[in-house]
């Protein structure tokens, strides 16, 4: 795991932003307790991203395709190849609601139909391919089911909604402010994301607001307990 605590850590950001430290920081002591670590600047990973980059390299679960961890906490992208070797952090914005499911049916509504509470990034693994949107448009589909998809800032977004400022501003907490979609950096997008995904597709995986992260991705379990842990049991049932 400590290689890809390193690795991460060294993430440098393709586009100019303010420094940002992920919400959940790695634990106090980290940097001290492996060596080589040091804190580094800008985005840097919380300690569920770390695991579940961790988890994904160890595994193999991405079957040889590029992939994306989103820390929704931390309004965060981490980008990975084939290989799971890092090669990008950046800034992104998500859906305005706090929560981890999309509600049934969303997909099939007009973006006016879409309430405050529907406007939800859900969390999980997800198999990613390009396809096309409104305006036949090329987007990279995270989830057609549900009308979640990765793309820039779109140009006929509201200024009012200022969601470039929010994207470059030094913290996490205005970055939520679309229907559920993720906006990343355009420079970004455009050489990086789209350069790797555009053929195969790859995996993004989307962390979880409220839910356990082992509830999102039971195959943490089995990592805890190779690693030598105890895995989080999740949430518990009451008896009858």
């Amino acid at each position: 795991m400590i290689h890809i605590l390193l690795a991460l850590a060294g993430l440098a950001l393709p586009v100019s932003v303010p420094a940002r430290t992920a919400e959940r920081a790695l634990p106090s002591g980290a940097a001290q307790s492996q060596p080589g670590m040091t804190e580094a600047e800008g985005l840097s990973p919380s300690a569920d991203a770390a695991r579940v980059a961790d988890w994904v390299a160890a595994s193999g679960d991405n079957h040889a395709l590029p992939y994306i961890i989103i820390d929704k906490k931390a309004a965060s992208l981490f980008l990975f190849d084939a290989e799971g070797q890092p090669l990008g952090a950046v800034p992104v914005l998500i859906g305005v609601a706090v929560g981890d499911d999309a509600t049934p049916g969303i997909g099939s509504k007009n973006l006016a139909e879409i309430g405050p509470a529907e406007k939800t990034t859900p969390a999980g693994r997800f198999l990613a391919k390009y396809g096309l949107a409104a305006g036949r448009q090329k987007v990279l589909w995270v989830d057609y089911a549900t009308s979640v998809a990765l793309h820039p800032i779109p140009p006929g977004a509201s200024k009012k909604e200022r969601r470039r400022q929010r994207m470059l501003s030094p913290t996490p907490d205005d970055n939520r402010i679309t229907f559920g979609c993720i906006n990343v950096p355009l420079v970004f997008y455009t050489k990086s994301v789209r350069p790797l995904f555009q053929k195969k597709g790859g995996y993004v995986y989307v962390l979880p607001d409220t839910k356990p992260i082992e509830v999102v991705f039971p195959r943490l379990r089995v990592q805890a307990l190779v690693n030598g842990g105890v895995p989080d049991p999740g949430p518990a049932s009451s008896t009858p």
